[in-house]
């Protein structure tokens, strides 16, 4: 009799615990984070996609413009910088760590967009199938990186909401230590929120 009386006391304290872990939203809170992280290594996945282009690229505008050294340097050097950085799940706590990925990977953009502005000073590179599928790889793997932050930007704000809202606040705070996430933001904040200027002539 007694053995039963502990056995449904076990069982009872099982079902309050499971009903207090799903209120305090334990499992919204891990099925966020892993959210976050799956979102992130898309992110991850396509800059490195886009990496992988560069050599193929840099070596195509060689052979037609080589003289535009400094432009071909300043890519490798871009991307030298935006993949010597380590990237791990712990960036994504590390809001440093985060904001020098995005510049390098910033850095990396702009130059990437002078390699092919090259491009129109050289009307036989413009010409040449292998620039022009590298090209075409590259502004596909661009669209490809703006989706995947979008995901990424959506994930992180439902998953600072949870950390931030009450009651799921108290359990990422106190139980699993949870902090926000970093999240991209845009490189000239100042420039965008900037009117542009229209002239007439």
């Amino acid at each position: 009799m007694r053995r039963a009386s502990v056995m449904n006391l076990a069982v009872g304290l099982v079902i309050v615990f499971a009903g207090l872990t799903a209120g305090c939203g334990y499992n919204d809170l891990q099925g966020s984070d892993e959210d976050t992280k799956a979102a992130w290594s898309e992110v991850i996945n396509q800059y490195q996609r886009r990496a992988d282009l560069i050599p193929n690229l840099v070596a195509t505008v060689k052979g037609y413009a080589e003289h535009e050294k400094e432009t071909l340097e300043g890519v490798v050097k871009a991307r030298a910088q935006a993949t010597g950085i380590q990237v791990t799940p712990e960036t994504l706590k590390d809001p440093a760590a985060f904001e020098q990925f995005q510049k390098a990977q910033a850095g990396l953009t702009t130059a990437l967009g002078r390699l092919i502005a090259i491009a129109e000073n050289y009307p036989n590179l413009k010409a040449d199938q292998s620039f022009r599928d590298l090209q075409s790889q590259l502004e596909g793997t661009e669209n490809r990186i703006t989706v995947a932050r979008k995901r990424y930007i959506d994930r992180v704000a439902e998953y600072n909401k949870m950390v931030r809202f009450f009651p799921t606040n108290l359990t990422a705070k106190f139980l699993l230590h949870m902090e926000e996430k970093p999240n991209f933001t845009v490189a000239d904040e100042k420039a965008v929120a900037k009117p542009p200027e229209v002239k007439f002539n």
